[in-house]
């Protein structure tokens, strides 16, 4: 799987957004978007903010954030202390015997054959339990290389026994996941996504509320399209009426006329005059 920085940063560039709208939406400040895409770790509150930023991070830019995470739990986390104590067989308490004298040495007990067999034909089928379960989670898409398979005997591994100040991070860290999640919610919920799908040949030009030219006066072909594009707000030019408008999903209406313009922001579609719409052709 390539890197998690090299995949946030190509999704982003890919959709053409600046990191500033991320910012914006996800309400997570720059320099942590940045540090998540060079993957500088060390520039990061911690742990659990890295996982709460990397999973806001993915849910923006529409990746699978689950395969992301685990992805960073693999490479970058490392089993607890405890985790890796030895198990010491238990010590017997010295003391003498009646009357001040040395206490007799016990022989050992010896275990049934019958136990032993017992315990060995329940670890296998524990053991088949868990690789049919593994093997199941394969099927669900998520690479089919073993990874998440591993991921997830790690995480049976590393959550037998969990401290209580570190059950009070996790409570902590789950209500500011919990926080960003609704302030990713409340900042996503005023962009608009526009996608332009051309139904013969089409004139098409969008401009954003920054000014930045998302189509740059290109003819589309019938059958083709453009986006989706985020943004407060668009200005749309069309050469003609040969193109639906998708915004928010939900397909405009264009009129059959030459040229057309429209302003677009949430909950509005409105036409306007085609010299309002700068740096077109």
């Amino acid at each position: 799987m390539p890197e998690i920085g090299a995949t946030l940063r190509e999704a982003r560039m890919r959709a053409r957004i600046d990191i500033s709208e991320i910012e914006a939406e996800t309400k997570i400040r720059a320099k942590y978007l940045r540090a998540l895409e060079n993957e500088e770790w060390g520039l990061l509150p911690g742990p659990a903010y890295v996982r709460s930023f990397l999973r806001t991070y993915a849910e923006a830019l529409g990746l699978d954030a689950k395969l992301l995470l685990e992805e960073y739990k693999l490479r970058h986390e490392r089993p607890s202390d405890h985790d890796l104590m030895p198990i010491g067989a238990p010590r017997r308490r010295g003391g003498g015997g009646r009357g001040g004298g040395p206490m007799r040495s016990r022989e050992p007990r010896r275990i049934p054959p019958g136990l032993v067999i017992g315990v060995i034909v329940l670890l296998l089928i524990a053991a088949l339990y868990a690789l049919g379960k593994s093997t199941g989670g394969d099927d669900d898409g998520d690479g089919g290389d073993g990874t998440q398979a591993s991921t997830t005997a790690t995480d049976r591994t590393t959550t037998t026994k969990v401290p209580a100040s570190q059950a009070r991070t996790s409570t902590t860290t789950s209500s500011s996941s919990s926080s960003s999640k609704k302030s990713s919610s409340a900042s996503s919920s005023k962009l608009v996504r526009v996608q332009i799908a051309a139904t013969g040949q089409v004139f098409a030009c969008l401009v954003d509320r920054d000014g930045a030219k998302r189509i740059d006066g290109v003819t589309l072909n019938d059958g083709q399209t453009a986006g989706p594009f985020r943004s407060r707000s668009f200005k749309l030019l069309l050469g003609n009426g040969n193109a639906t408008v998708r915004v928010n999903g939900r397909s405009r209406k264009v009129p059959q006329k030459s040229p057309v313009a429209f302003r677009i922001s949430k909950g509005s579609f409105k036409e306007v005059g085609a010299g309002s719409v700068e740096n077109c052709a």
